[in-house]
């Protein structure tokens, strides 16, 4: 054990071109937050291939196991409605850190995650550094009117990133970004029905959660009173098939359908 973190230290066989079989060292230095990875594999053929490996084995041991220090606050909700692959939850008020970013829909959330995550990491007024909450959210930039939802699904072509502050956060508490581009707003109680599924969460396969969940909030004669959002749950290293996805759609609650 280091202070960086921790070391593994374990042999990685190679066939050299002589024939021989030599012996490296794959070193591995601390994983948790800026992430860095130190593998040292052979110079000679197959280093692409058991560099591979090494990564796979070394992410799916991560991911399997687990660290208390990746673990992340997710807010509180009460499940209304629970039909398969759907929910339907009411969520508490809460506090959110937003960007709006132009470009397509994976540009954006990487350059709002970036945004986001310097103020997180003390990028504020106090430089305070606030916990990580999961999910991140990204939806598509809606125009709404005063009294009924007008959305465009789509917009400008501008997407708002969120994160979610963590639990008892307020507007007063929240030390105030450094950047202007990132916005604290306070949201109102919500009720969202909710698909789940894991991957990369592809742009067909984002399309095709919500046409179902689009079909499930038919079925159920619930009324989307907003757009749908995006919401990833896991860091970027997560392996692709242990990821956690939703397709969220705000709907009204029985009293604002009445």
């Amino acid at each position: 054990m280091t202070e960086d973190g921790f070391k593994l230290k374990q042999s990685v066989a190679a066939k050299g071109q002589s024939g021989f079989v030599q012996q490296h060292d794959a070193i591995l230095v601390r994983l948790v937050s800026g992430t860095k990875v130190q593998l040292r594999v052979p110079e000679r053929s197959g280093r692409a291939a058991i560099l591979k490996r090494l990564i796979f084995a070394l992410m799916l041991g991560l991911n399997l196991i687990g660290t208390p220090a990746m673990a992340t606050e997710e807010p509180s909700f009460t499940i209304k409605l629970a039909q398969g692959e759907f929910e339907v939850r009411d969520y508490p008020a809460m506090v959110v850190a937003e960007v709006s970013v132009k470009g397509d829909r994976r540009q954006a959330a990487s350059k709002g995650f970036g945004l986001l995550a310097g103020y997180i990491f003390g990028g504020n007024t106090r430089k305070k550094s606030i916990a990580m909450t999961a999910p991140v959210m990204q939806t598509a930039s809606e125009k709404i009117a005063m009294t009924a939802p007008v959305l465009q699904t789509g917009g400008d072509g501008t997407w708002v990133i969120r994160f979610i502050m963590p639990q008892g956060s307020t507007l007063d508490t929240l030390p105030k970004p450094n950047n202007p581009i990132v916005k604290l707003r306070g949201m109102p109680a919500i009720r969202l029905a909710v698909i789940r599924f894991s991957g990369l969460a592809k742009q067909a396969d984002i399309d095709a959660k919500t046409l179902l969940l689009s079909g499930f909030l038919n079925a159920r004669h619930l009324q989307a009173v907003g757009p749908p959002s995006l919401a990833q749950y896991d860091p970027p290293w997560t392996l692709w098939f242990l990821r956690r996805n939703e397709v969220m759609i705000p709907v009204a609650s029985k009293a604002e359908a009445n």
